[in-house]
């Protein structure tokens, strides 16, 4: 539990400063990109999302780029300038992969974003945030089947790194925001709740359009079947949820963490072994 009340300038310059702290310096040209055999090559070049994932990080630093000047506080700007650098550099990573093993990935253009910058990076984030809960889940499954050699996870990790600082950084920053334009605790949870909803709607769009072909707007993890053999929807959950917890922990325990999802998921699992002990015959094996 913080210690530092939300809102507050410490609770500002503790969030913004320990996210421009934990930056990393790297270029994705010159990551250790390792030399794949025919077979890891073809197993690479089917996953169906590169193309989505490439237009989303181009779209995420593209959107707060846009935004960053609209911010009147310099020490929260320099924070979401910070992001948008790393948003972009994620985009550098994936067209480097693409361009290094000849995956079947065009650019496409950047639609045209709302005159209401802000609520369009409050959107994207707790997108962001959905989409993490969700790939901590899937990236544990794909590495512990050695889809991939590991030292391609090697280097997505270091991508998940920062996804995980994002999506802190954006639950402080949104904390911060509420607090000083005085929404209580219920209002704040409501609000979540709708811009949660709103990303959700995003992702089942995506899950309705199956295997039709995609235009590259959006990436969640909807097409996870590509590396979850075996697949139980239990199993999933729970690796979203520990690799959550197991994440958030590199983390100051003083910063504010996504809640919201984890108590989901953590009631979903509740749901699940009450429903093993009552059916007790219909029970199946999951491990």
């Amino acid at each position: 539990m913080s210690r530092i009340e939300a809102g507050s300038e410490t609770h500002k310059s503790l969030f913004c400063r320990q996210f421009i702290a934990t930056h990393q310096v790297f270029d994705p040209e010159t990551l250790p990109w390792p030399e794949l055999t025919a077979e890891e090559l073809d197993r690479l070049r089917t996953i169906p999302f590169w193309q989505e994932v490439y237009h989303t990080e181009r779209r995420a630093g593209a959107i707060v780029d846009a935004f960053a000047p609209q911010i009147t506080d310099p020490v929260v700007r320099e924070a979401v300038v910070l992001q948008g650098l790393e948003e972009a550099r994620h985009a550098k990573l994936i067209r480097t992969m693409i361009d290094r093993y000849g995956i079947d990935a065009t650019e496409q253009p950047l639609e045209q974003f709302p005159a209401d910058l802000e609520t369009a990076f409050i959107d994207f984030g707790f997108g962001e945030c959905l989409d993490a809960f969700l790939g901590f889940g899937a990236f544990k499954n794909a590495r512990q089947s050695q889809f991939l050699p590991e030292k391609l996870f090697e280097i997505f990790d270091l991508l998940m790194f920062e996804e995980t600082r994002h999506i802190v950084f954006f639950i402080n920053y949104m904390a911060w925001r509420e607090h000083r334009r005085g929404l209580g605790s219920m209002r704040r949870a409501l609000k979540s709740t709708r811009y949660y909803g709103r990303a959700l709607k995003r992702l089942l769009a995506m899950v309705r359009r199956g295997h039709q072909p995609n235009d590259g707007r959006d990436f969640a993890v909807t097409q996870a079947n590509v590396f979850l053999d075996r697949f139980s929807f239990r199993q999933f959950v729970e690796d979203c949820y520990r690799e959550n917890a197991r994440r958030m922990q590199e983390f100051d325990p003083d910063l504010m963490q996504p809640r919201l999802l984890p108590a989901m998921a953590d009631l979903a699992l509740r749901g699940m072994r009450l429903w093993d002990r009552s059916r007790p015959h219909l029970r199946a094996d999951v491990r």
